[in-house]
This record gives C-alpha cells, structure tokens and sequence, in this order.
C-alpha cells in the first residue's frame, strides 16, 4: 500500500495511543482536595467523547433538516411537540449513512432489475453444493462463507435492535426492517461479487479480497488509480477500527454484562472473562479463515436454529392471533400515533435498525466471501444475498411478532429496553429462555468476533503487508482488546469504534457505483451460461 495511507493509520494508532497516556498520567496525579477520582476508564471515555461527538455530527447529521425540508420534532394533531415518559421532546431524524446506505440498496436493486426476488432460488441451490467445483481455487465451501459473514451480523442487531425499533417505532417498524433488509440483499450481491471478482490468493493458496481490494484493482482499470487507492486507504483504516471495537470490545463488552447480570459472581471479574474469551478467540483465529469458518459454520446453524424454533414455537401457540399480529405490524406502518413519529418516524426508524443490523453496503461481508472456493464470482455474490434475508426478514420478524404476542412491544410493565426486552418477552412465555439468550448473547459474540478479527486482519496486511510479524502483531493486539472491552466502560470508545463500521459504507458505496455496470454485464453472462449448460451441476 502506499506510504500515504500507511502514515495516516500510523498516525491514527499514535492519537489513540497519546489520549491514553495522557489518561494514565493524569491519573498518577494527586488531585488533593478532590474527593472522587475519575477512574482510568472513565479518562479515556473523556477524552474520546469530542472526537465521537464531531463523527456523529457528520454520520447523523439530518440532510433534509438542513436544507429546512425536515422538521424532526414530532407534533402531535394539535402541533404541539409530543413529549414522551422522560419528559424528552420526540424527535425523528434522518441521519445520513442511513440514508446513504438505503439510497445505495434502492439503487442497485433497480440496476439489477430485482434480483433479490428471482435469484433466491438459485442462491439455495448454491449453499447446497449444486454447483460446487472441487477444483475450484478458494478456502471456504459457499456455506461456510455465509455463515461467517452471518456470525458477524446475527446476534445483538437481532437480539437487541429489534427490541428497540419495536420499542420505538411500535410494530410498524417491523415492516420497514423487512422492506430495507430486502433492499439491503442487492448490495451484499453486488459487494460480495466484486469481493471475489478482485481477490487475490497467494503462492500458499491463501485468498485476500474486499473492498480494499476491488476499489483499488477496479478503480485502476478505469483510470482512477488514486481515487482507487484513497478510498481503499481510507476502507482499511475504518475497517481495522471497527475490527477492534465493534467487531470486539462492544461484543466482549455486552456478553460479559448479560453473562454477569444473571451469574453475579462474576461481577467485578471482567477481566478474567475477558482473559478466557481472548484464550478462546486466539485458539480458533491462529488457523486464519479456515478454522474460522469450521467455528462458525457451526455455532451460526445451531443458535440461530434454537431462537427461531423457540420463537415459532411461541407464535404457534398464539396461532389464532397470527392475523393480528401481522395486523399490527402493516397497520403500524402506515398509520402510527404521534408518539411513534408517525408514519415517517417508524419508517425511518425500521430503515435505521435494519441497516445497523446487517451491515449490507459496508462492506465487511466480502471480506469472507472472497476466500470462497468458485471462480464465479457472480455465484458468491447470489450466495451473499441470503445474508440480510436470514439476518433482517427472518430472525428479525419472528423476533418482532414474539414481541407483539407477548404483549412487549410497547417495552413491557418495567419499560425494558434492548436484549432486556427480548428476553423478558421469550421469559414470559419460557422461563429458562433467559439463560439461553444468555449463551446466545456469548456465542454470538464470539463468532462475531473470529469474524471481525478476519475483517481486521485482511485489512491490516492489506496496509502493512503479508509477513508474519504483520499478522501476528494484529492477532495481539486484537486479542488484548478483548480483555479491554470486558474489563472496561469505554462508552466513547466502543460508540467511536462502532462509527468507523457505519463509516465504512462511504468509500464502499461511492466505490461501487462506478463498477456495478461490469457487475450488472457479469450478472447476465453468468446466468446465459447457466442455460447453456456451460457452468455444469455437480449434483
């Protein structure tokens, strides 16, 4: 990579690295006369919190409020401001990834006139092998690529963040999780396809690919050399942030609060935790993708199985109200009271959930997806498709209806929110559900994690290069952040990190409009050979 990009991660590790010293050297400091010292974690959350402040300013920003086409104060029938329990003014905005990530799902579905409807089918076929080449180049089955991108989606987006577009939004949310989550398929496609179509695998057979990659090889075959190369740079740099944070210490941070708020032993021992998670972690991420993959295309199946048939085992036994729930759920959506912000505040609120939930248009997906064994890029791109449906339409929805029939969805007697709600909501109908959410919450966030350190890693060599010591000193310091995140109440941090993912889509989006015309010509040659028998069945 070049030397541009590599100083400007450089000096992004060394900021990071000088707030913490300064922390820690204030903290040796006296402070007479004051009796509460802020404790070290709570110095560095001070020190981040300006520079959180000014990345949100920019990702959350309203553009329609700006331009004085949006009032997000939600008025009731009287215009008056509605004011919910907290005594709070209810406001709707319209933040601008979100808007960017939708704009840019609406637009390559258009582009590739709906393939998220007519390719599930062959997309199914896929995952079962249908078309699988043993000799094809790759690392990973097309299975097990799907569902190490799933492991880095499924689990809190679902658990949590349906609970909140629910608590929000009321159940007309739901519709719009759903209608953004199908949207959300076409851009998985079109990234994931490119993931593969730009990879590169080396003398040992290991695969490389991402958008790192296919902004730079591709942007290049159209005279945008530095275009390419800047918005790779830049792809990188957020991707190793979100890697250490979102994609670790908020996981670790989460599983350790659910883990300790049943087992209360274990409060005040993050730390351990953190130290058996990062043992864990480390033992499956030496072995690179291909251990990953074996993790998770097991651990994915099995959790997500377990929620959704607890889940229609609840719907079930509220059969007769099916019809009202889904009731509920398009009535909602078009006709939501004033609390809820109305019919525009619970569609933005269910597009916002859903494009926080599966990450379709960020980019990371690809990253696994392109260690897939094919050398049809096109294929794993129909594979990846299933992502957001699986993700958003499915666990999302039965999530959603469980909420509704157990009359939850409004954030229950206590007002719960997030996994609190979920759980209270399945407990109500199965008490010992609590403790499997509880094993879900820690499973999923150690899939999400292998996944992520992955995403982190592919991207770091991508930076500093291939060699051992490259690899090795990312999986350390990855690792050690595990013990941080469970130990630690950076709130700053994990929001700062967190960003840096939602950021992510910027460079990868405004990438891919300039290459979907070669994904939209390799969509339709894949599938002339399909008919023509050209791309055999192997079973």
């Amino acid at each position: 990579m070049t030397g541009f990009t590599r100083k400007l991660l450089v000096v992004l590790l060394i900021n990071v690295f000088a707030f913490n010293v300064s922390a820690i050297a204030e903290e040796g400091k006296s402070g007479e006369g004051t009796k509460e010292e802020l404790t070290l974690s709570q110095k560095i959350d001070n020190k981040f919190r300006p520079v959180v402040d000014a990345i949100a300013a920019v990702l959350f920003v309203d553009p329609f409020e700006k331009l004085g086409l949006h009032d997000p104060t939600v008025r009731d029938s009287a215009g008056n401001p509605v004011i919910n329990a907290k005594g709070e003014i209810v406001t709707h905005q319209i933040p601008l990834v979100v808007i960017w990530l939708i704009s840019g799902a609406i637009f390559f579905t258009l582009r590739m006139k709906f393939l998220n409807v007519w390719g599930v089918k062959h997309a199914i076929a896929l995952v079962r092998g249908v078309y699988d080449n043993p000799d094809d180049e790759g690392e990973v089955s097309h299975f097990q690529a799907l569902t190490t991108a799933l492991s880095a989606t499924v689990g809190l987006g679902n658990i949590a963040g349906v609970a909140v577009a629910v608590s929000l939004g009321g159940p007309g949310a739901t519709l719009w999780m759903i209608v953004a989550g199908l949207f959300g398929m076409t851009s998985k496609f079109v990234e994931c396809t490119l993931g593969v179509k730009y990879r590169t695998i080396g003398f040992d057979g290991r695969v490389s690919g991402g958008p790192m990659y296919y902004l730079s090889r591709g942007l290049e075959k159209r005279n945008l050399k530095w275009l390419g190369k800047v918005l790779a740079g830049l792809f990188a740099i957020l991707c190793i942030g979100g890697s250490f944070g979102g994609g670790n210490m908020f996981q670790a941070n989460q599983a350790f609060a659910q883990f300790s708020g049943e087992f209360t032993f274990m409060q005040d021992h993050g730390f351990w935790f953190g130290v058996v998670m990062a043992i864990l972690v480390g033992i499956v991420i030496i072995g690179g993708i291909r251990s990953i993959a074996k993790v998770t295309d097991k651990i994915v199946p099995v959790m997500v199985a377990s929620y959704v048939i607890t889940a229609i085992v609840i719907i079930g036994m509220n059969w007769a109200n099916l019809g009202e729930g889904f009731a509920a759920i398009w009535n909602g959506a078009f006709d939501a009271d004033a609390l809820k912000g109305g019919f525009l505040g619970v569609l933005i609120t269910g597009f916002q959930r859903s494009a926080f939930s599966n990450e379709a248009g960020v980019g990371s997906a690809s990253i696994a997806h392109s260690a897939s064994k094919t050398n049809e890029p096109v294929s794993e791109g129909i594979v990846a498709l299933l992502e957001p449906f699986i993700d958003t339409v499915v666990v999302c929805t039965m999530t959603a209806l469980v909420l509704i029939f157990t009359g939850f969805a409004d954030g229950g007697p206590e007002s719960l929110e997030g996994s609190e709600l979920t759980a209270a909501a399945f407990s109500s109908v199965f008490p010992w559900f609590k403790y499997l959410l509880i094993l879900a919450i820690v499973l999923f966030a150690f899939s999400t994690m292998i996944s992520w350190s992955y995403y982190g890693l592919k991207s770091w060599t991508f930076l500093f290069g291939q060699s051992k010591a490259a690899v090795v000193s990312y999986k350390v310091i990855f690792l050690l952040f595990i013990i941080v995140g469970a130990s630690s109440s950076l709130g700053a941090v994990l929001d700062f990190s967190d960003m840096m993912i939602l950021g992510m889509a910027f460079p990868n989006i405004f990438g891919i409009y300039f290459l979907v015309g070669e994904v939209k010509k390799d969509l339709d040659d894949y599938f002339k050979r399909i008919k023509t028998g050209e791309i055999k069945r192997f079973k």
